[in-house]
This record gives C-alpha cells, structure tokens and sequence, in this order.
C-alpha cells in the first residue's frame, strides 16, 4: 500500500501537494464551498467585473447554502455566467430529457434557478451546459469570457473530475489539454453513479456523457473540490499526494496555483 494511504488527516494537510483542509462535517464543507461562490460574486459586483463560474451537478449540497445567500443578501447574479461540467447522454448521444431524475440540466432549472428570486437570477443565455452537437462551442465561449474565476467540483472514484476520465495512454501535458467532448463512461464511475443515484441499478446508468475538459478546469483562477463519501479516504489522498497522472486526473491540479481540497471529518479518517 502506498505510504499516502496512512497518512492522518493532520500528516495529509502538512504533506499534500494539492492543498486540503480537514473541515469537521459535510455541512461545513458545503457552507464553505457556497461562501466561495457568494463573496467572489459580491466582490465582482462592486468593482463592476463578470464572475464566470463553472458548476458541479455532484455535489449539491451547497447549493441550498448558495440560494440562501443569494436572496438573503441580496446578491445579483445579473453579470454571472455559470457554466455546468457535464450532463448525461442516451446511447444516441443526445441529452437525456430534462425531467429525467438524473438530468443536471433538470436539477439546475429545478433547484438552483428556480429557487432564487428572478429578480437576483442571471439571464437563461448566461447558464451553460455543454452541447453533444458541438462541445466546442463552450471551450469557446468560456474562453473569450477570459476563462473561469471559480471552479467548484468533486472527485470521482477513479479520480475523474467532471466525467474526465482517467486516459492512462497520454501523458500528463496531454491530457491537461482535453477540452470539451462526447465521452463514454467509465465502468467505475457508472458503477459508483448507480450506487449513489440509482440504488445499484447499473442497467439504467447512462453509458454515455458531454463533458467539460481538463482544459478549461486547470485555466479556472481558482479550485475548489468537495470530498465526502468513505471511498474519498482514499481518493483524497492519492489526489493530494499521488503521482501526477492521466490515470488519476485530479492530480494534475497539484500544479495549480489556487487549487484546494475540502474534506468533511468521514473523508479525512484513514482509509484503513
């Protein structure tokens, strides 16, 4: 077993090179990872500046933070653009539909936008997903908006962020370049999906995906990823300590300049 894997959570924050913070439970973690999104926006507003954000459908929980704040505090979104990660595919490479229980895009308009005082909420033009007809037009788009300021995430089992899977044949550089595409899911994280989201149902798991790319998630300002689950014991560690590989993608942010992983008090125990 590597030696990361024995780290404490307080050996892990000291030696990590991706940078972690042991925070005391998944409620904390989400608050966090709200205030992030909500006082970068307010700072934007009041110097005059855009805030592009790309946005998670996994995790969620802060986004009940998100909302609250927003409406409490009276936060305008009117000159945010958020753009989602990915969003499930049928096998024809399609969108599923909107009200299918697993759509992000139907997660979003339900939860997010439609929760927020439409007064406050951003224009429906400024809420991106990635198109399966022609994924590059996001790459694009997000770069003549000067890239992201906040990228806001989690991991997956086999280290994947958005649905970047691990491409083992390319070389780290390589893969740092990926940008938005079609992709087919890996076996693991259909795996992991269905246990999270389906009760184990595999049969239903969509095989395929529109993804962000590595690309525009390394050019985010800034980083912060979410881990919460037994599994992510493990994932934390090698993602904060591990090789830098296309086999495990989270660990070409160890090269980031603002990049940071939040972990509750069940990610941070040992994974042994």
């Amino acid at each position: 077993m590597k030696e990361y894997y024995g780290y404490s959570a307080g050996e892990l924050m000291q030696r990590a090179a991706l940078p972690v913070r042991c925070l005391s439970s998944s409620e904390t973690v989400f608050e966090q990872l709200a205030a992030e999104m909500a006082t970068l926006i307010e700072a934007h507003n009041a110097a005059g500046r855009r805030t592009v954000v790309i946005c998670p459908v996994g995790p969620v929980g802060h986004y009940p933070h998100f909302v609250r704040m927003v409406n409490q505090r009276r936060i305008n979104l009117g000159n945010c653009w958020f753009f989602n990660m990915d969003e499930y595919l049928t096998d024809g490479r399609e969108y599923i539909d909107r009200e299918d229980r697993l759509s992000f895009r139907g997660f979003m308009a339900r939860e997010v936008y439609g929760r927020i005082e439409p007064s406050l909420v951003m224009p429906e033009a400024q809420r991106r997903f990635p198109d399966p007809a022609a994924p590059e037009k996001l790459t694009e788009l997000l770069a003549s908006l000067g890239g992201a300021d906040l990228c806001i995430g989690g991991i997956g089992i086999n280290g994947h962020l958005a649905f970047n899977e691990p491409e083992p044949s390319l070389d780290a550089a390589a893969f740092a370049e990926r940008t938005a595409r079609v992709l087919a899911i890996s076996p693991e994280t259909r795996t992991a999906n269905a246990i999270g989201d389906l009760g184990g149902a595999l049969e239903d798991m969509p095989r395929y995906a529109v993804t962000i790319g590595m690309k525009e998630i390394l050019s985010a300002k800034r980083v912060r990823l979410g881990v919460f689950r037994p599994w992510h014991r493990a994932v934390l560690r090698r993602a904060a300590c591990g090789e830098i590989t296309s086999a495990f993608p989270v660990t070409l942010l160890q090269r980031h300049p603002d990049a940071m992983l939040l972990a509750n008090d069940v990610a941070s125990e040992l994974p042994v």
